[in-house]
C-alpha cells in the first residue's frame, strides 16, 4: 500500500471515528416518554413446518390508558412481522394448526366473556369458534388438531341467566374456604377451573374432571387419547401445597373418568410435558416441603409404567422451568436459571450431561423449539427482550421492535459486580453507571432493591434503572441472600431471619460502591417494590445513611397481614400461628422499628392489592407522619400489586424522579 494510500485509510477511520462520537453525542438520555413506548414481546410459537414463529406483542394505548396484546408472525429464517390480529381488543395464546394454515388465540371483545378465536394466516377475518357463557381461561389443540382441550371455570348462575337484570346487582360475598383471597381475582368460592373437550362445531363440550379441585397446565399426549394436567387433589387444598401430575382420558365412555395419579411426592410438581413416543412425562419438582419458596425447583422424568421418576438436575441445585421435549426424544431442553442470567439449557437422557445452549450475558423468559431451531425470548442489559433464532450454534435477532426507539437514546454502561458481605460471604449483582459517567467522579447512587425475595437480578432491560441512570444517578441492582440462582443454601438463609443478610449484603454493596469512587456516600437513596419494598424497611429502620427512601407494595406488620393478604399458608408454614408464635412474627416486622426511621419516604401502592396490601403502607405513613418524620403515601385506586394502567405507570416513575431529586439530589424540584 503506498504512503497515499495509507494515508487515506488512516483518515477514513479517524472520521468514522469521530462520527459514531458525534452521533453519540446527540444521543439524549432516555426519559419517561420513551419508557412508556417500549413495546413487549411474548408466548413465541414456531410453527409445525418450522417456517414461521408467531408472538404477542404488547404496547401502551396512551389515548385510551390502557394496554393492547396483538399477535404477530415472521419468518423464522428472518424478514417482515405480519401483524395477524386487529387494534382494539387484546389477543393471546397464539398457537398453530396442524396445517400451517390458521392461528388461534384468545380474545374478548365488544366486552363479552373470552373466548377461543381462529384466522387464516393468509388474510380475511377471525372467526370465533367457541360460545362458553362464563369465558374461556385456556386451551390446547390435539394432536391432530380436530378438538379443543379448554380450561373452564365453573359457571355461576349469572353466567346462564346474564339477561336477567336481578343477576347484574351486587349480592352478598359468601366464603367457607381457609385459603379465601387472592390478589387479581378476589374472595375465592367453590367454583373450579376443569377440563373439557370440544370439537368445534359441536354445541356443548365434554368435561373431564369434576370435584372441590383446581386443575391447570393441560397436555395432550402424542396420540390424543390422554391430558396430563396439574392438581392438588388432598382433602383440604387450601393447607398445603400439593400439586401432583394426573393424567385422564378422553376416550373414557365414563361421565366421570377415572384419573390416574402420576406422581406422588408432597410438594409441587408443575409443567408435564410428554416425550414423543408418549411413554415418559417431564416435569418440575420441589422436594423441600420445609423449604417452601427457598426450595430448589428440579426437572425431573417419570416413565408412565414406571413407579419411581427419576430426578434428573438434582446435583445443579438451580431452579429450572420450562421443561420440553427434543423432537427426538433424546434431550429436554429447559430453561435454567444461574448467577445473574437465564439460559436455554439441555439435558441427554442417555449421559445426563447438561448444556448451555442458548447461553451467554442474557435473560431467557421463554423459547420455542423445533427440530434444530430454538426460538428464544431474549433479553440484554441494554436491550428489551425480542425473538432470536438459535441454529447451528448461531444467534440471530428476528424482530427489533424496540430498536428505533432505543438507537435515539444514550444507553448506560452496566457492569457485574461482586463482592463480600459483612461475613465474608460473596455477593454479586449490577452497577449501572450514570449516562453521563466519568471516572475520578462521585454520583449520586440508588440502592433499588428487588422482588421475591426469591428471584434475581439478570442480564435484562430494568427501566427503572435506566431511568435513574439517564437522570444522573449511579444504581445498584444487588442479589443479596434469599435470591435465587445462587442454590438453596443461599435462599435458604432467610428463612423466618428477613432483614438479616440481606440487609448486611445491600449495604456491603453501597460500600463497595463508595470504596469505587462511584457513590456519594452523601447522596444515596434506596427503594424498591414488592420484597423490594420490603427490604427497603429494613433498611430504613436499621441505618441512617439514606437521604430518601421509596417503598412501594411493602409489608410491615405481619401480623396484621394474617387473613388479610393471600399467604396465609406461608405464614404459617415460615413463623407458625400467629397467637402462638407471636414473637418470631414481631422480631421481623420492620413496623416495630419505625421510630428509628429518620429518612424521608415515599409510600406506595394499589389500593386493591392482596398480595401486599396497602394496609402496610398506610401503617408506615400514619407512624411516621405521627413521629414527624418526612413522608408521603400514594395509593393508586384500582390497582392490584402490580400496576398497569399507563397513566399510573407514567406517575410512579414521575414520583420515583421527584422524590428522589429533592432528597437525595437535594435539587428544589
Amino acid at each position: 500500500m503506498s504512503f497515499k494510500h495509507t494515508l487515506l485509510f488512516l483518515l477514513s477511520i479517524v472520521f468514522i471515528g469521530l462520527a459514531k462520537t458525534n452521533a453519540q453525542n446527540t444521543k439524549k438520555p432516555i426519559n419517561i416518554e420513551h419508557l412508556m413506548q417500549i413495546k413487549n414481546v411474548n408466548n413465541p410459537v414456531i410453527s409445525p413446518d418450522g417456517k414461521w414463529v408467531a408472538y404477542t406483542l404488547s404496547q401502551y394505548n396512551i389515548e385510551e390508558d390502557k394496554s393492547e396484546t396483538r399477535i404477530w408472525m415472521i419468518p423464522t429464517s428472518g424478514g417482515e412481522a405480519i401483524p395477524m390480529t386487529g387494534k382494539g381488543y387484546s389477543a393471546s395464546s397464539p398457537k398453530w394448526s396442524y396445517d400451517n394454515k390458521f392461528l388461534s388465540f384468545l380474545a374478548s371483545k365488544k366486552g363479552e366473556k373470552t373466548q377461543v378465536w381462529v384466522l387464516n394466516r393468509q388474510g380475511g377475518e377471525a372467526e370465533k369458534i367457541t360460545e362458553i357463557p362464563q369465558g374461556v381461561s385456556g386451551y390446547e389443540w390435539s394432536p391432530d388438531k380436530e378438538t379443543l382441550l379448554l380450561l373452564l371455570k365453573d359457571p355461576k348462575p349469572e353466567d346462564l341467566t346474564k339477561d336477567k337484570e336481578d343477576d347484574k346487582k351486587k349480592k352478598p360475598i359468601v366464603v367457607d374456604r381457609l385459603q379465601f383471597k387472592r390478589d387479581y381475582v378476589g374472595y375465592l368460592d367453590r367454583y373450579r377451573t376443569h377440563l373439557y373437550i370440544l370439537k368445534p362445531g359441536d354445541s356443548l363440550p365434554k368435561q373431564l374432571t369434576f370435584g372441590d379441585f383446581e386443575d391447570k397446565n393441560p397436555a395432550w399426549s402424542p396420540d390424543g387419547k390422554n391430558i396430563a394436567f396439574v392438581s392438588n387433589r388432598t382433602e383440604n387444598p387450601d393447607a398445603n401445597d400439593n400439586d401432583d401430575i394426573w393424567i385422564v382420558s378422553t376416550t373414557s365412555k365414563d361421565e366421570k373418568p377415572t384419573l390416574k395419579r402420576i406422581t406422588s411426592n408432597e410438594n409441587r410438581d408443575d409443567s408435564p410435558q410428554w416425550s414423543p413416543d408418549g411413554r415418559q412425562i417431564t416435569y418440575t419438582t420441589i422436594l423441600d416441603k420445609k423449604a417452601i419458596w427457598y426450595a430448589t425447583q428440579f426437572l425431573a422424568v417419570k416413565d408412565i409404567a414406571k413407579d419411581d421418576p427419576i430426578i434428573l438436575t438434582k446435583q445443579l441445585d438451580r431452579n429450572i422451568s420450562k421443561p420440553k421435549f427434543s423432537a427426538d426424544g433424546k434431550k429436554i431442553f429447559f430453561l435454567l436459571e444461574e448467577q445473574g442470567s437465564s439460559s436455554v439449557s439441555s439435558i441427554n437422557l442417555r449421559t445426563n450431561k447438561i448444556e448451555r445452549v442458548v447461553k451467554g450475558e442474557i435473560s431467557v423468559a421463554d423459547f420455542s423449539v423445533h427440530e434444530e431451531t430454538i426460538i428464544s425470548l431474549l433479553g440484554k442489559s441494554n436491550e428489551p427482550r425480542e425473538l432470536y433464532k438459535y441454529y447451528d450454534k448461531t444467534l440471530e435477532a428476528l424482530t427489533k421492535v424496540n430498536t428505533r426507539l432505543l438507537n435515539e437514546v444514550k444507553k448506560p454502561e452496566i457492569e457485574k459486580i461482586s463482592f463480600k458481605s459483612k461475613d465474608g460471604t460473596l455477593i454479586e449483582g449490577f452497577l449501572v453507571k450514570p449516562t453521563d459517567y466519568s471516572e475520578n467522579q462521585t454520583y449520586p447512587t440508588i440502592l433499588w432493591n428487588h422482588g421475591g425475595p426469591v428471584s434475581q437480578y439478570e442480564y435484562r432491560f430494568h427501566a427503572t434503572a435506566q431511568l435513574f441512570a439517564a437522570n444522573g444517578y449511579a444504581v445498584l441492582l444487588i442479589n443479596p441472600r434469599g435470591s435465587s440462582g445462587y442454590g438453596q443454601e443461599f435462599s435458604e438463609v432467610l428463612f423466618a431471619d428477613w432483614g438479616n443478610k440481606d440487609f448486611q449484603d445491600v449495604l456491603s454493596a453501597v460500600d463497595y460502591a463508595i470504596d469505587q469512587g462511584i457513590a456519594d456516600p452523601d447522596k444515596l437513596g434506596v427503594g424498591g417494590w414488592s420484597y423490594g419494598g420490603i427490604l427497603t424497611n429494613y433498611v430504613i429502620t436499621q441505618s441512617n445513611r439514606f437521604k430518601g427512601a421509596i417503598s412501594g407494595a411493602s409489608e410491615a406488620l405481619y401480623r396484621s397481614n394474617y387473613g388479610h393478604d393471600h399467604y396465609q399458608l406461608y405464614w404459617e408454614l415460615e413463623l407458625g400461628l400467629p397467637w402462638e408464635n407471636a414473637e418470631a412474627w414481631e422480631q421481623i416486622s420492620p413496623f416495630n422499628k419505625v421510630a428509628n426511621i429518620i429518612t424521608p419516604t415515599l409510600w406506595m401502592g394499589g389500593s386493591d392489592d392482596w398480595n401486599v396490601p396497602i394496609l402496610n403502607s398506610e401503617q408506615m405513613y400514619q407512624a411516621m407522619k405521627r413521629l414527624g418524620i418526612e413522608t408521603q403515601l400514594v395509593v393508586y385506586p384500582d390497582e392490584h400489586h402490580g400496576i398497569k394502567r399507563p397513566s399510573f405507570i407514567k406517575d410512579r416513575y414521575q414520583r420515583f424522579l421527584s422524590w428522589f431529586n429533592h432528597y437525595v439530589k437535594q435539587s428544589e424540584e
